[in-house]
């Protein structure tokens, strides 16, 4: 079953790309007008799910430009284009209430050594809507990544990147603990087992982000044509603001 949403997501990506390539000249991209049905997308990317239908509410909110319109296709194929996906973020059409900004710029759970931007980012989304969600799955560096604010109140956030655990705030959910995760540090220890026998699962997986992700909102891997009706999004600029920065060490 994994192996064929992961397929189903590499081929929509490559179908996208296809489609974009000729519309690719002279610097400027533009993107198809026609209207179309949701696409997946989950795997090595980041997305907010914001419950909002209000897509300029939510490109407000995040301090985005006036974008591009932007069918599902071109904007899932955009994020994922090594090129076009390093500095733009695909704001989509509600589906189920929820609306997705998917994109590698979205600001990351960053070590010490880097400035947080994107706590303060859910916080702020916080004070905007009634809930803000943030999930990351990017194995090349080894980062995953979620987190929920209802409210206005971060209910939960856990992190982990190649250097170990990041962010581990608010108590560990119902839903995670059904997953069986051990979110907690033994260096050095392989092949340990619990309690019950079982293997201990210290470092999350991109489907236990996708599965954290279904009980929290929506699974992006598992949308298709019967997720919603044809529709428009938006892609635009990432801003300046959102770049990794490093910290300056005091003197």
């Amino acid at each position: 079953m994994i192996l064929t949403i992961l397929i189903m997501v590499i081929a929509t990506v490559a179908v996208a790309a296809l489609k974009l390539a000729p519309r690719i000249g002279n610097s400027r991209v533009v993107y198809p007008t026609t209207p179309d049905k949701p696409v997946p997308f989950g795997y090595q990317m980041a997305w907010l799910a914001i419950r909002s239908r209000d897509t300029a509410a939510v490109m407000d909110a995040l301090g985005l430009d006036a974008g591009q319109p932007s069918n599902w296709n071109s904007g899932i194929g955009t994020v994922y284009d090594p090129r076009l996906g390093q500095n733009h973020v695909f704001i989509s059409p509600p589906v189920n209430g929820w609306t997705f900004v998917v994109g590698l710029p979205l600001p990351q759970p960053m070590g010490r050594s880097f400035a947080d931007k994107a706590m303060p980012l859910l916080l702020d989304l916080g004070d905007h809507f009634v809930e803000v969600q943030l999930f990351m799955a990017f194995p090349p560096v080894d980062l995953f990544a979620w987190a929920r604010m209802i409210d206005g109140r971060l209910v939960r956030a856990f992190a982990i990147g190649d250097d170990g655990i990041i962010w581990n705030k608010g108590k560990t959910t119902k839903e995670e603990r059904a997953l069986g995760l051990k979110l907690f540090e033994l260096r050095g220890v392989r092949d340990r087992r619990g309690d019950a026998g079982g293997p201990l699962i210290l470092h999350p997986t991109e489907d236990h982000v996708m599965q954290v992700a279904q009980r929290w909102s929506l699974d992006p891997t598992k949308l298709g044509p019967k997720s919603g009706p044809e529709a428009m999004g938006v892609i635009a600029r990432s801003p300046i603001s959102w770049r990794v920065e490093r910290l300056r060490k005091s003197a």
